[in-house]
């Protein structure tokens, strides 16, 4: 029978047998005004490092509760070294982009700034909340970090030597989707442009990178966010933990 309690809470706290978790205001609102629970109720927790634990209520009130993790539900299951750069598109699909990336086992999302994309600011802190949610909704241990929106250019003039970068080039529709098996390295990003895809100077640029494998997402051009899951789904199957 499982025994993991059915509400899932990510916590700022370091997890272990006995130890004390303090909720804050928001935690304690959602676990004691809206779920209605009291002492005794058990929670499952994780903080991205520790696993999940089961952890029961040992104090309730409506601005506060304290927690005890009890037993180890789940050993921490962290994900490939997979990065995603996307291009912020509209809000409400935007938001779909980082649950998702969350939930396929990405590692660390990038908005990036590109010439065609159609927002220039992101509310940082919103999307890693999302992905906060996301990884409490799918039942995950990790949670990536959402980066702060920073220009294509940039990201590229910084990049790390040990990492590859697959860039999905609308460009490529209806070529065969490449065969990733055979690529090297464990250390890889993927990069989905914006709704009006890449300039052709964006093009070229990544095209001439040593770093970067250019490929097709199949016959059909896909939105950025459906691009987004088809891209991760690919890595995913041939690379990645899946």
């Amino acid at each position: 029978m499982d025994t993991r309690a059915k509400i899932r809470l990510f916590v700022d706290a370091p997890l272990g047998a006995d130890q004390s978790i303090l909720m804050n205001r928001d935690q304690a609102n959602y676990l004691f005004n809206v779920m209605r629970l009291s002492v005794g109720a058990w929670v499952s927790v994780f903080n991205g490092t520790d696993g999940e634990w089961q952890a029961e209520v040992v104090e309730a009130t409506k601005r506060k509760g304290i927690l005890v993790a009890r037993t180890q539900s789940r050993p921490q299951m962290d994900p490939p070294d997979l990065w995603l750069l996307f291009a912020p598109i509209k809000k409400a699909r935007t938001d779909f982009i980082v649950e998702k990336a969350t939930e396929m086992g990405a590692a660390r999302i990038c908005p990036v700034n590109t010439d065609y994309t159609n927002s220039d600011r992101i509310r940082q802190d919103r999307l890693q909340a999302h992905a906060v949610e996301a990884a409490e909704q799918c039942g995950g241990t990790f949670v990536p970090p959402v980066d702060a929106l920073a220009k294509l250019t940039t990201v590229l003039d910084n990049w790390p030597d040990d990492r590859r970068l697959l860039f999905c080039d609308e460009k490529k529709v209806g070529e065969i989707v490449a065969n990733l098996a055979d690529e090297q390295g464990d250390k890889w990003a993927i990069l989905i442009g914006p709704e009006g895809g890449f300039s052709d100077a964006e093009t070229t640029h990544l095209k001439s990178l040593d770093f970067v494998s250019s490929i097709s997402l199949g016959p059909r051009i896909l939105r950025a966010d459906t691009a987004a899951v088809a891209a991760l789904t690919v890595w995913q199957n041939a690379l990645g933990d899946w």
